[in-house]
């Protein structure tokens, strides 16, 4: 068996050489997306989007401090975070960047709560929010499941740097 020499610090290491070694493990890719009070939308690109407990239904992912959208996020009364398809990196990629508006030609419908659910999506969370955990330069938002639903398709990833189909 061929011996594999890791790219290991002894002792220290800095941010880069941490983000390379996070990028070894394959994530799926979200889109949380919420509507404000007076009807602006708000969405934002996310890979740290994890199951806590299924009784209660409880999910939860992680937003930078410096984010565009920390504020509307905290203030939100709900969110759904929307688990993306194989073939919607170039909708990860717009919800990635700062825009204005960045569902202009988006095609979603509205939740009974109100909150914004992407078309074409895996899967889908409405959330209201339980909790916030700051923690280093995040924000991990704790949200309780009050619809979900699914559709089996290969889902969108993110590994080493790039999109990938995860079936």
């Amino acid at each position: 068996m061929p011996s594999l020499s890791p790219s290991v610090p002894s002792t220290a290491f800095d941010s880069q050489h941490f983000r390379q070694a996070l990028s070894q493990f394959a994530t799926g890719v979200t889109i949380v997306t919420a509507a404000l009070p007076g009807g602006r939308l708000v969405g934002v690109t996310i890979n740290s989007f994890n199951s806590v407990s299924l009784d209660p239904p409880l999910v939860l992912w992680s937003l930078a401090h410096k984010a565009s959208s920390m504020a509307a996020f905290e203030a939100a009364a709900g969110y759904v975070i929307n688990v993306l398809a194989d073939g919607q990196a170039d909708l990860a990629q717009r919800f990635a960047r700062s825009g204005d508006d960045r569902f202009d030609t988006v095609d979603f419908t509205l939740s009974p709560q109100g909150m914004p659910v992407l078309a074409g999506t895996v899967a889908s969370f409405e959330c209201r929010p339980r909790s916030r955990y700051v923690e280093g330069d995040h924000v991990i938002f704790v949200g309780a499941v009050e619809r979900c639903q699914f559709h089996p398709h290969r889902s969108l990833g993110f590994h080493r740097g790039r999109f990938i189909a995860i079936s």
